[in-house]
């Protein structure tokens, strides 16, 4: 089928810039962050030279990590997923454990986090600089991570804190704390500066990729359908950003469960509507897939007329993929902390399933659908979303408007996630009071108006940085308590093994009812 595009993804390059022309508001906005932008992500991303081949070192310091615990939990990124799935399921669920919410929905708010635009807008930024070959490594990367989450995810219910009234709190900032002081007491002062020093990383990355990032994207993607530099909405970010907060603040201001209500909800029917929706492109190109796959593996290993060469490729794929399932940096074990049981390893294999999930599937989707639409149809020369929306358009004309309402979902649910990270963070540093959990709150809201006026071209590396410097403590804590979580592992499957875990007797809340 020829590509029949709608005339505003004539004007899709361009989107990003007009909403500021028409706005002096927006614009002083804008100009007024990007030097600071500029200062984080020129630090972040700065490189080592490495046998000739510059690397940025945050990815370094993240793709050792998943080789580390990929080898040293023997390979729990494969044999554990099937046991993750029965847990998922609600096989093993205790409603007299503690915590605030089932496998399922700790594994949905989490997933609410990590299912967002990367996975639309990261996805074609890789395709588009990395070439077709930079899906590969992006499942690659998404493979090495899964073990990474096991183990941060075993540590945040391990070390989590469980207040008076029964609720939990959880992540980093208390597994580097309490877990350091633990297992090596002459290190608690180290384990104390490493939880301060993520929770406040936290505070700021879940501003810039939790928000920013998410509602800047989602209002480009509106603007495109509304007609461009002539809509409406033109030179009125800041009015959308305004709703967009409201939106959020009606879910995020009542805490953990009625967060875990909407997206244990949400989740699955955004995903379900993307995915259907990529089918419906594959269906029909389904003769271009072979060529498809081909172009990727090719790419993957030639990488001919990319920059950078393979070298290029394998970091566009891991830089993408880090961002998308977020594996290593720390902020979605906040939310598996919250689960209800009391055998922290459980949720570190229900965590397996998140970057598989996200990555090896959503985003091979998006990357496939980019690719096959390619092959003898010409994409416009646009960035970010405008582009995966271009692809999907090339076969369903009104999909932009389909699109519109996945990223509006994508990011909607992103931004309520990211606000209970930033939050927890908050409390950490300076006391669970309901003065403190407000006032983050409301803060989080505020800057949603500021992400939406921000310049794409700055906004990627901006939103990477702030966001994986959350690695550097989390990291460090990973390699000081795996043995920790080796001895929890051990110790469950051997009691698997010796049928000491019984099933639950009730089929967890989302699937009563079920036939």
């Amino acid at each position: 089928m020829r590509p029949v595009l709608l005339p505003a993804l004539l004007v899709a390059s361009a989107p990003l810039r007009s909403h500021a022309a028409g706005g002096d508001i927006d614009q002083r906005i804008a100009d007024g962050f990007k030097p600071f932008a500029d200062t984080v992500a020129g630090f972040v991303f700065a490189a080592i030279d490495i046998g000739g081949f510059v690397v940025p070192w945050i990815l370094f310091w993240l793709i050792v990590a998943g080789l580390f615990c990929t080898l040293y939990f023997r390979f729990i990124n494969v044999r554990g997923m099937a046991q993750g799935l029965r847990i998922i399921r609600g096989d093993y669920d205790n409603a007299d454990h503690h915590g605030d919410t089932s496998h399922f929905q700790a594994l949905a708010t989490a997933l609410s986090g990590t299912v967002g635009l990367g996975n639309i807008a990261g996805v074609a930024v890789a395709v588009t600089v990395g070439g077709p070959g930079a899906a590969f490594w992006m499942t690659v990367a998404a493979l090495l991570g899964m073990a990474t989450k096991f183990c941060e995810c075993t540590l945040a219910v391990k070390f989590r804190h469980r207040r008076a009234d029964g609720t939990v709190s959880g992540g980093p900032m208390y597994y580097l704390t309490r877990g350091i002081a633990a297992e090596y007491p002459r290190l608690a002062p180290l384990g104390r500066a490493l939880g301060v020093l993520f929770a406040l990383c936290c505070l700021f990355g879940t501003i810039g990729s939790g928000n920013f990032f998410q509602v800047n994207q989602a209002y480009h993607q509106l603007l495109l359908i509304t007609g461009g530099e002539h809509s409406v909405l033109a030179g009125r970010a800041w009015l959308f950003g305004v709703a967009m907060a409201v939106a959020t603040g009606l879910v995020v201001l009542g805490g953990i469960r009625r967060i875990a209500r909407v997206t244990d909800k949400l989740v699955p029917l955004m995903v379900l509507i993307y995915m259907l929706a990529g089918l419906v492109v594959l269906g029909t190109n389904v003769h271009a897939i072979p060529e498809a796959f081909g172009l990727i593996l090719s790419g993957a290993f030639s990488a001919e007329g990319v920059q950078g060469g393979v070298l290029g490729v394998i970091l566009q794929g891991f830089r993408r993929a880090a961002f998308s399932n977020e594996a290593g940096i720390g902020s979605a074990p906040i939310a598996h902390a919250s689960v209800k049981t009391d055998e922290p390893l459980t949720e570190g294999l229900v965590a397996l399933w998140e970057p598989f999930i996200d990555t090896v599937i959503i985003c091979t989707m998006t990357a496939l659908v980019i690719t096959v639409a390619g092959i003898g149809n010409p994409l416009p020369a646009v960035e970010g979303v405008a582009l995966t929306s271009a692809a999907f358009a090339t076969v369903m004309p009104w999909f932009p408007y389909a699109l519109a309402l996945v990223v509006l979902l994508f990011a909607y649910s992103t931004m309520i996630a990211y606000c209970y990270y930033g939050t927890k963070a908050a409390n950490y540093l300076f006391g669970e009071t309901a003065a403190i959990d407000v006032s983050y709150k409301l803060f989080y809201l505020a800057m949603t108006v500021f992400g939406v006026t921000m310049d794409f071209s700055g906004l990627v590396d901006f939103a990477d940085a702030i966001y994986f410097l959350m690695a550097v403590p989390n990291i460090i804590g990973l390699y000081l308590l795996a043995p920790v979580v080796k001895r929890e592992m051990d110790g469950y499957f051997a009691r698997l093994a010796r049928g000491e875990l019984a099933h639950s007797r009730e089929p967890p809340e989302h699937l009563q009812g079920s036939p």
